[in-house]
């Protein structure tokens, strides 16, 4: 069922209007504007970096890449360097598989079973479901510990398919969306069921060969690529090291494929130009439909549809070992930004970073908000739980610094703007505070695009002070321990100083607890709690509260 949103409007609402062409920043304009923009947010020029490229129609207006290909060697990155795209790769195979679908030989609701007999339910699966997220396929990514030693096994489509067929489903098909990378490895293998050729292999021959799209490539085991950029993870208090192993075969349709950033440039204009697909299955391909269309990221096939400043805008990002991508188009202005990193983990907000770029070289740049400083009063006048729907936010002041978290979700330092608007650090996303004619807060105007129109959340409740005990050396050792579910595993340990616990899930850093109470701990940095059951002796039991989500682990 939707979520019902509550809407109102901006007391500073600009034009969403896109400028005539006329009178749009140049690019020169452009230049000087992303440039600067990123030099503000990028690391240091010594390590991995980002390569850059906007262009408007037919016009490239900025092509730009920044810091090291390879940190060993010195070698700088250059924007013809080449990079691991991640899922970005979804929406060429989506494509892949609706030429497929335009030329008779398969139709969105065609039953998997037609391809893949003997794939367990396959009768009540569709490739529109394997499309769009809502087959309900268990995703292998996300299997408790698969990303660590299991990813790096060389296996063919068949083998990897049999990692995660015999998996309990997460709902029944159309009944739900989750993001799935199972399902665009089926996606791949009906593919191939139907060409005769690997999937990867199809796309080459019947996508991107006939296009000049050389760049554009699938990397096998151990193909040398010509300029492609080393890729290096980078982990907060850590040095950087090279991104960990994976077996190229498993990223599969879903996310495996190699590009520069003029590739994806030109592949933004022949999918969007009408180049690739018929334009009732283009349509088709960026308009979300059912559960799908019910989420905050509205799915097609392998495209988000969102808007930016009033523009619809058409975009995918990709993350995979060493590397991060994202692909944008807006298509009233034409505009494509590519944005590539040959580095994972903590790094410049890929997001951000495009939709400033992209409303400036759209003529509609999103207003600036000069901080100003507030007293602990007035911050502490805005406190309170604030909630729309089951969802809920709390405003608390922390070391004289307001700060926004959602329910299971981490805090986020707000910055005041003057006149009851606070900004989030690298956001366009302000929240600006609505009083009664007490002055009392009640309620948060959300504006996720800056203005415009906004979710509402009311204040329903103060905010709760918890209280933080120390635990004994008995009462820690009790809890410490290895615990796991399903879907879960996760340390208990204790700091080297002795001093507290540390809890740690499989692939994460470790991260600091406190204690409420002697079995009930919770952290700082997100929003979650831990219960640890029996009330006495060594707990055997762990729930795992955070959000919506509850997660039952055992001992081991």
């Amino acid at each position: 069922m939707l979520k019902q949103l509550w809407l109102a409007t901006a007391f500073c609402c600009v034009s969403n209007a896109v400028l005539a062409a006329d009178t749009l920043p140049n690019a020169e304009a452009v230049s000087r504007y992303a440039d600067q923009l990123l030099q503000q947010h990028l690391p240091e020029p010594e390590g991995p970096g980002l390569a850059v490229l906007v262009a408007r129609g037919d016009e490239l207006l900025f092509k730009q890449a920044y810091g090291q290909a390879s940190i060993e060697l010195g070698v700088p990155l250059s924007p013809q360097h080449k990079f691991r795209i991640g899922s970005v790769t979804k929406q060429i195979a989506a494509t892949a598989l609706l030429t497929l679908i335009d030329q008779g030989k398969a139709a969105l609701h065609d039953p998997l079973s037609k391809y893949l007999p003997d794939y367990p339910n396959a009768d009540a699966i569709t490739l529109l479901q394997l499309l769009n997220h809502t087959s309900g396929v268990k995703s292998y990514t996300g299997i408790a510990g698969y990303m660590q030693n299991d990813i790096r096994r060389q296996l063919s489509t068949a083998e990897l398919i049999g990692v995660f067929k015999d998996l309990p489903v997460d709902f029944a098909p159309a009944a739900d969306f989750r993001y799935n990378n199972s399902g665009y490895v089926l996606l791949g293998a009906v593919i191939e069921a139907i060409s005769g050729t690997s999937w990867h292999q199809y796309i080459t021959e019947h996508l991107l060969q006939g296009h000049q799209l050389s760049n554009i490539v699938y990397p096998a085991e151990q193909t040398l690529i010509p300029g492609m950029a080393g890729g290096y993870s980078l982990r907060p208090g850590q040095q950087v090291t090279l991104a960990a192993p994976l077996s190229m075969t498993q990223p599969h349709a879903a996310g495996a494929l190699v590009a520069d950033v003029e590739a994806l440039w030109q592949w933004n204009r022949l999918l969007h130009g009408g180049k690739l697909l018929k334009e009732a299955t283009y349509q088709q391909m960026i308009t979300p439909t059912g559960a799908a269309a019910n989420n905050e990221g509205s799915y097609g096939f392998g495209i988000i549809s969102g808007q930016l400043r009033g523009m619809q805008e058409l975009q995918h990002g990709g993350g995979i070992h060493g590397f991060v991508s994202l692909l944008v188009y807006l298509p009233q202005p034409e505009i494509s930004i590519v944005m590539l990193r040959n580095s994972d983990g903590p790094g410049p907000d890929l997001s951000y970073l495009s939709r400033k770029i992209a409303a400036f070289a759209a003529g509609n740049p999103y207003p600036e908000y000069p901080p100003v400083t507030l007293t602990t009063a007035q911050l502490n006048s805005v406190t309170g739980i604030y909630s729309m729907g089951a969802d809920s936010r709390t405003l608390k002041v922390r070391d004289g610094q307001l700060f926004s978290t959602r329910a299971g979700g981490r805090p986020f330092p707000l910055i005041p703007q003057g006149n009851d608007s606070f900004g989030f650090t690298n956001s366009v996303t302000r929240l600006v505070v609505q009083r009664d004619a007490t002055g009392r807060a009640t309620s948060l105007s959300m504006f996720y695009d800056g203005d415009g129109t906004a979710e509402i959340w009311q204040r329903t409740a103060d905010v709760a002070l918890k209280t933080e005990i120390s635990l004994s050396q008995q009462q820690q050792l009790a809890l410490v321990g290895d615990y796991a579910s399903d879907q879960l595993q996760l340390k208990i340990f204790q700091q080297q100083s002795g001093d507290g616990l540390l809890v740690q899930v499989s692939g994460q850093p470790a991260f600091e607890l406190k204690a409420a109470s002697a079995r009930s701990l919770y952290l700082t940095v997100v929003d979650a709690t831990l219960e640890f059951s029996p009330a006495e002796g060594q707990a055997q039991q762990l729930t795992l509260q955070q959000g919506a989500g509850r997660f039952v682990l055992t001992r081991q």
